[in-house]
């Protein structure tokens, strides 16, 4: 590990040790596994991780985190959250993942409070900070600590840490929300975020695991890396393909010639 990422890794230590007592929002995704990670090696059985599940996690996804969870040797909670009784969330405007992340805070820091914890932390990284991401407010104007972004770690140096430090999800690919495979201004609801998220299970377990579907009206649109594009497109089970996500209940099924981009969708907004 290079010699200025170690010296994060001192600094995030030095940080969260000094907090006393840490709950980590916890997904399960490399960043905040990270945060859980030194959480529970500074802290020990003064740490906690908590999940959220709601409609928009995957269930495999909460799996996964578990497992993790277990691996790291952190207390384990999972808390239900209800942002899809929010009809402002389902009405998926811009600034969706605010209302989100408030409905996750909202739930998160009473049950802190309640425990004696006096902040939450989440897995925001420097990178983070220079995208649209709202519910950074939502998730600041509740009290909660950012120790990676406070720290400017980057994505790739968070990656490089966890690897270093053992984490086997080191390298895992991002994993936002079932809700930003909607365009903005498309009504999310339960029935569509099952659609979308078994649609993404059934091609990973093809072997594409780097990939989005994103849900536009009837229509999945398959984003896959540029490099596997070709490959896809020759599979002589396409028909295959086709079949089982219009068993899913999309209509029509296509493939992105550009390739998979994060965060695609907020192009409109510029």
């Amino acid at each position: 590990m290079q010699a200025a990422t170690n010296d994060k890794l001192v600094a995030l230590r030095q940080l969260i040790g000094n907090l006393d007592r840490g709950l980590v929002a916890y997904s399960g995704g490399v960043d905040s596994t990270l945060v859980a990670k030194v959480t529970y090696d500074c802290l020990g059985e003064k740490s906690l991780a908590v999940t959220a599940a709601s409609p928009s996690l995957l269930p495999e996804e909460l799996e996964d985190a578990q497992l993790q969870a277990a691996v790291i040797g952190i207390t384990h909670r999972v808390v239900r959250t209800n942002e899809l009784d929010n009809p402002e969330y389902r009405a998926n405007p811009v600034n969706r993942c605010y209302f989100c992340k408030s409905e996750l805070h909202d739930t998160l820091k009473p049950l802190a409070q309640q425990l004696g914890y006096p902040y939450v932390l989440d897995g925001v990284n420097a990178d983070d900070l220079q995208d649209y991401r709202p519910g950074i407010q939502a998730a600041q104007e509740r009290g909660a600590r950012s120790p990676l972004a406070e720290l400017g770690i980057t994505k790739i140096e968070v990656r490089e840490i966890a690897k270093h430090l053992g984490l086997t999800v080191w390298d895992k690919p991002a994993q936002p929300c079932l809700s930003s495979r909607f365009p903005y201004g498309e009504e999310i609801s339960i029935d569509k975020l099952h659609r979308v998220g078994r649609a993404e299970i059934y091609l990973r377990k093809l072997g594409y695991e780097q990939l989005r579907v994103r849900s536009i009206g009837d229509t999945a649109r398959i984003e896959l890396p540029a490099a596997s594009i070709g490959q896809f497109a020759s599979n002589s089970e396409l028909p295959s393909i086709v079949k089982a996500l219009q068993e899913l209940g999309f209509a029509f099924v296509t493939l992105d010639l550009e390739g998979f981009a994060s965060g695609k969708l907020n192009r409109v907004l510029a």
